[in-house]
Parts: structure tokens; sequence; C-alpha cells
């Protein structure tokens, strides 16, 4: 599943990076007409505002979808509110420009929206992968 792909409806473009999606069903619950997991392609574009668009892919915790606006001088896709989420039986997304510092002392600066593990069974720590689903984590 390491497949990037592109889908645009000549304004915005949402790219999908499969290999990062925690499957966490945020998109399909905001926009169920946009993204429908059982359906090829799984995202129909044209099927919600540009703006709603914009706006559910921001909530990625993942990182797994992104956007960008084809304008290059609209900086829309720079602009994003810092918040902290904890997701009932998830992970913990933090919305903003982080810089964050690993245990090994390297440092790494994430965008948009970064899902941290809660359930401790992630082994892309402190990044959560999913593996709470699979561990029936409550919390």
């Amino acid at each position: 599943m390491g497949k990037t792909k592109e889908y645009s409806n000549g304004e915005v473009t949402i790219v999908w990076d499969a290999k990062n999606c925690i499957h966490s069903g945020i998109c399909v619950k905001g926009l169920p007409n946009v993204f429908r997991p059982k359906v090829r392609p799984w995202i129909s574009i044209d099927a919600a505002k540009t703006e709603d668009l914009v706006n559910q892919v921001k909530q990625c915790p993942s990182g797994a979808l992104s956007f960008y606006m084809n304008n290059e001088k609209d900086k829309t896709s720079e602009v994003l509110n810092t918040k902290i989420e904890v997701l009932e039986n998830g992970p913990l997304l933090v919305y903003g420009t982080l810089n964050v510092t690993h245990k090994n002392g390297s440092k790494e600066v994430k965008n948009k929206t970064t899902a941290f593990c809660r359930c401790g069974a992630s082994n892309n720590k402190p990044y959560c992968d999913g593996a709470h689903l699979k561990n029936d984590f409550r919390g």
C-alpha cells in the first residue's frame, strides 16, 4: 500500500499517501460523500466544496491526507490553528506546527495534524500507527 494518489477539482488537489493512513475514519465520518473507502476511486472530490474539502483534510490525524491549492499564490494549506484533541479510544491529535525532539536528540518539524500514540503499542512512537485498533485500546 505504498501509493500516493492525487485528486483535483481544479481549485484544490487532495494528496493521499496510503502508507501513512491509520484508518481513523475521521475523513469518512466528516465527508461521507467524498471519502468512500469501499468505492474506487475512493475520493470523490467533486462531492463537496473546496472549503469543506480543505477543512476535512486538515483533520487527518496521520497526515496521510494533505492538500495544496492549485493557485500557487494561495497559501491556505499553510494556515492551521494550534489545538490539541484527545480522540476517544485513539491517539492524541495536535494541530499546528510542532518542533518534535526525539529521545535520541534528533529533531523534526511536523506541520498540520500530528497523531501521537496513547495506547503504547505503536511501532512508530511517538506517533500513532493505528495499533490501538488491533489492541482494542480504551481511553
